[in-house]
């Protein structure tokens, strides 16, 4: 499993864990919030009607048909309230009065007959013996749980208790408000969940491209390639990836030595051991002739082990570059030209016939020293391997950026097993005309400076006969 869908489930575990438990309280908690805001109401009506009442009952005012008269007109009215988004049509409100013995003497909506015993309902039995009386019953043929709120109060005539009001209020309307509450929780909260789903996305994917940069940087070194160092952050993925940076650097260091110091020693061998024998030779008597050819043979592989080296010094530190140095714009045109200028006691002396097919107007971007390097090793390659009066062609052209440069010759093919083996570092093969092969360091150097330039080199066989290098720069900033 991936580092960010790790990160991202775990975090949104996080987030469900700790925040489940709040919603579920919230949820539950707002049914009780709701009883209590409609109890704290019921209170307050059920004592100021029944205050009213024993007011009526010590002026001797106090009639029960009159009251039923008011409760039966306050039933049949027709209104429309519209609180907030719920419609109320009707007075939903129960009142019942009960004298000091629990006994039923109103019933607002008449379902106690009077003389009935409601001694037994906490809310009369409490609050006839001083107490706060409440209670909570279920309401009949309702399917949605509705229930009715009873709040009573004791009537008071001459300091004495007279009997028992309560206020009957069916909780259906709030049932209405909670489920509406409810409603619009889910909807934030599912809103909230979203936000939560798509922001620790976010932060993932935030904190794992760093380390998705660091790994691929970690895959081009792997493949042998020179890529920048990625840009990390300030936390710890940055300071890692500085670290593993100096351990490649260290280890790199470690192997580039090694891998030098054995090919080194393995190119000299051959030279050195020419050297030994043809000196341990000329110790001995021989004629001049002889003397000469030995000396010949040392000043040679002398000359080459310096070539070796030089060609070594020059690769290592082109190896040890990872950005180009001094850019400047060049012309392909002047540049092809002064290096075929170089070559021409070469050119004369193979009686090669040279094409060229470049516009003036094609310019590089970057190292005039590497590139004239890069451009007269293949030139030179194409020179050697060329047939005794042959043709060279150079093509040159430029799209998207980029400038390719293209050094055909009629020599050769290449073998089939040596294709894929050409840029490799001291890898050779016989030249035609001399038998011998070169350092093997040269089109690795062209390759060295096409990389270090964001461009690329390819050498492939054209058709039956002939060999097509191709070197392609960008035109670009590096």
């Amino acid at each position: 499993m991936r580092l960010g869908i790790r990160i991202f489930i775990c975090y949104m575990a996080i987030f469900t864990i700790c925040f489940s438990w709040p919603y579920d309280w919230v949820l539950d908690s707002l049914k009780i919030r709701y009883y209590e805001s409609v109890e704290e109401v019921l209170i307050d009506e059920a004592n100021i009607l029944a205050a009213m009442v024993g007011q009526s009952m010590v002026a001797d005012q106090f009639s029960l048909t009159r009251l039923q008269g008011a409760f039966d007109q306050a039933h049949d009215r027709k209104f429309s309230a519209l609180i907030y988004e719920m419609e109320k049509i009707r007075v939903d409100q129960r009142i019942y009065i009960t004298d000091q013995y629990g006994k039923i003497l109103f019933d607002s909506m008449n379902i106690a007959q009077p003389g009935e015993d409601y001694s037994r309902w906490i809310d009369v039995s409490r609050t006839l013996r001083g107490e706060y009386g409440a209670r909570t019953s279920k309401m009949p043929n309702e399917e949605n749980g509705s229930s009715v709120f009873h709040v009573a109060a004791p009537i008071m005539v001459a300091g004495k208790l007279a009997g028992v009001l309560t206020v009957a209020k069916p909780t259906t309307a709030s049932l209405n408000f909670l489920s509406r509450a409810k409603s619009e929780l889910y909807r934030v909260a599912g809103a909230a969940a979203a936000a939560a789903f798509f922001l620790s996305l976010l932060v993932a994917l935030w904190i794992t491209r760093p380390i998705k940069r660091l790994t691929e940087y970690a895959h081009a070194v792997r493949r042998g390639e020179r890529p920048t160092f990625p840009r990390l952050d300030t936390t710890e993925i940055g300071t890692m990836g500085q670290a593993f940076e100096k351990m490649r650097e260290a280890l790199e260091g470690k192997k580039y030595v090694e891998q030098y110091i054995q090919t080194l020693t393995h190119e000299i061998k051959s030279p050195l051991s020419a050297i030994l024998g043809a000196s341990e030779l000329l110790r001995e008597d021989m004629d001049e002739k002889r003397r000469s050819r030995f000396i010949a043979n040392i000043s040679n592989e002398s000359s080459r082990i310096k070539e070796l080296v030089d060609r070594m010094l020059e690769l290592a530190a082109l190896e040890n570059r990872t950005i180009v140095g001094k850019k400047e714009r060049i012309s392909l045109h002047a540049l092809v030209n002064t290096v075929l200028e170089s070559k021409q006691p070469v050119i004369l002396l193979k009686e090669l016939q040279v094409e060229v097919d470049l516009a003036k107007d094609l310019q590089l971007l970057g190292d005039s020293f590497l590139l004239h390097q890069a451009v007269a090793n293949l030139i030179q390659n194409a020179i050697d391997f060329s047939a005794q009066k042959g043709v060279v062609r150079l093509h040159a052209s430029g799209e998207q950026g980029q400038v390719m440069l293209v050094v055909d010759n009629d020599g050769p093919l290449i073998p089939d097993y040596a294709l894929p083996r050409v840029f490799e570092r001291f890898f050779s093969l016989v030249r035609p005309a001399t038998g011998k092969k070169s350092t093997g360091l040269g089109l690795n150097f062209v390759k060295e400076v096409a990389s270090l330039h964001n461009g690329r080199v390819t050498l492939e066989n054209r058709g039956e006969e002939g060999v097509r290098a191709t070197l392609i720069v960008n035109t670009d900033l590096i």
